[in-house]
């Protein structure tokens, strides 16, 4: 579909608003919980749909409505579309918002909620399947002016067109997943010698995690940083920027750690970046949020990755930093209003940091933690805001995505923010599983983090070498220890004082199971 064929379906819809009154969440965790109450602030009624392993989940808890929609594996719950529109029509929602993940960027489905005259909050079905295709993208924005990273504009059909591409780009290269995302798909190749696994790898993985084995070439960029820009689009044809987040602490292309604004962006390279970002909007009459991704090399060049077509994990730091609520704005935009006159022009206003807390063992290649959170205690005080989609007692489940919450702190510069961060880290508490917050009390103690010293690499290389744990792990491993023993000796009286009717008997491979689990929590 070509850029002024979008162009005229954004303007089409100029016309067309209404009150929306209810919203069905088709998403669960902290982004629900997110949307929820985004909701409840503008008077909106909120329905979210859950799965037999979220039952009891916080978004249900604090949802106006809730709805079961099938067993825990998400092909037969959260990613039932036709199911989840079927049921935004029985309970009267208005509108559905998808969240990150799962339906989000599924174009079949957004063009599904229009066909069934419910409201996808979010861009056109249009806009979302031009930018899914990361080759479509590519050619999109190479004939709108946008930089792009030097490479092909098709997918390679076979390894001597990769190796004539290879050889006229040069060493190193990127292959990329044409479909995909989230760091599937993608391989580095150093020299010829590389390639040809490299290849095949790469087309293999991009079949099995997207159904696609079509992946195309770049240049390697060595080092870059990982720059994205928060845009925001009406119907009435406006596009804006809100400025840029750093996203470069990265784990295997996946963002742990983001802040905005970047420490490295001055005025003129944020005014560059922003007018690049809306050129790209532009090219396909973005409408609602959405979030256009540069590298950015060490000589200060930047070029198109990809554009995200939704809410973004990280966008409370910009909200932080613009005092602009991002999901109102995608609901007002999402009823035919224009934008508030508070989108353009903006100036980031001190400096915010996003934590992401993952129920995964930092130090043990990153490993699942499911399980009980059995306490829980979240930091409070100036400058902290806690998005989380859980509470004490909830069961960490294996389906799904490990984030349990983001931690988000905001302060008047840089300094301050993370004098914050270490805080509210201190003041964190979580029992019964283990998280990724050693890792970030580790970052705290990191000259280059500190200093802002950072690229996409950079995380990987620092745990590979073994570089990043706490100076404090001894006496948090103590800690974990006199907290299990204590557990214990309150058990063994418990016990003792409720001896079991004759002929029963305790499990003593459950009695095992819980202590172990203890002796394993750390407090973090």
């Amino acid at each position: 579909m070509t850029s002024s064929k979008l162009a005229s379906d954004a303007a089409s819809a100029a016309d067309q608003t209404i009150a929306i009154k209810k919203v069905l969440i088709a998403n669960r965790g902290e982004i629900a919980v997110r949307i929820l109450r985004g909701l409840k602030d503008l008077g909106i009624r909120g329905a979210v749909v859950y799965s037999d392993a979220d039952r009891q989940s916080l978004p249900v808890l604090l949802a106006d409505e809730a709805y079961g929609i099938g067993p825990a594996p998400s092909r037969d719950s959260y990613l039932r579309g036709d199911a989840i529109i079927q049921l935004a029509r029985e309970i009267g929602a208005d509108a559905i918002h998808p969240g990150y993940g799962f339906l989000a960027e599924n174009a079949h489905f957004a063009q599904a909620c229009q066909d069934a005259g419910v409201i996808f909050i979010g861009p056109s079905p249009e806009a979302i399947a031009v930018l899914g295709s990361k080759v479509e993208s590519r050619r999109l924005m190479m004939d709108a002016g946008v930089p792009v990273v030097p490479g092909g504009r098709d997918p390679l059909p076979d390894l001597e067109a990769a190796q004539r591409a290879a050889t006229e780009i040069g060493y190193p290269i990127m292959l990329k997943a044409a479909a995909g995302g989230g760091g599937k798909g993608m391989r580095e190749v150093s020299s010829p010698e590389d390639l040809a696994s490299a290849f095949r790898a790469a087309r293999s993985e991009a079949l099995a995690s997207f159904g696609d084995d079509a992946v195309y070439v770049e240049k390697f960029i060595v080092d870059p940083r990982h720059i994205e820009i928060q845009i925001l689009g009406d119907h009435q044809g406006n596009i804006v920027s809100l400025g840029e987040r750093e996203c470069s602490l990265q784990r295997r292309h996946q963002k742990v750690v983001e802040e905005a604004p970047s420490p490295v962006v001055d005025s003129d390279l944020r005014r560059r970046l922003g007018e690049a970002a809306v050129q790209a909007a532009r090219a396909v009459g973005y409408t609602n949020a959405g979030t256009v991704e540069f590298l950015l090399d060490k000589s200060g060049d930047f070029y198109f990755l990809e554009v995200n077509t939704r809410l973004q994990v990280e966008h409370p730091i910009t909200e932080l930093v613009t005092g602009i609520d991002l999901v109102a704005a995608q609901l007002a935009i999402a009823e035919g209003k224009p934008l508030g006159q508070e989108c353009f022009g903006v100036e980031p206003r001190g400096h915010a940091f996003e934590l992401r807390l993952y129920a995964e063992d930092p130090y043990k290649g990153f490993a699942p933690s499911p399980g009980r959170i059995q306490r829980l205690r979240w930091p409070e005080g100036p400058g902290i805001r806690t998005d989380a989609g859980v509470y004490e007692g909830s069961e960490v489940s294996i389906y799904y995505d490990p984030m349990l919450a983001k931690l988000i702190i905001y302060g008047a510069n840089r300094k301050q923010a993370l004098a914050r961060m270490g805080r509210a880290l201190q003041e964190l508490r979580i029992e019964g599983i283990r998280t990724t917050t050693p890792l970030y009390i580790a970052l705290l103690e990191d000259d280059d983090f500190c200093q802002g010293r950072l690229d996409i690499g950079m995380l990987d290389r620092k745990l590979a070498a073994g570089e990043l744990r706490p100076s404090d792990e001894g006496r948090q491993e103590d800690l974990a220890l006199i907290a299990a023993s204590i557990a214990h000796l309150q058990e063994t009286e418990r016990q003792a004082a409720n001896p079991l009717p004759s002929g029963s008997h305790r499990s003593g491979w459950r009695q095992s199971a819980r202590l172990a689990s203890l002796r394993s929590t750390r407090w973090s």
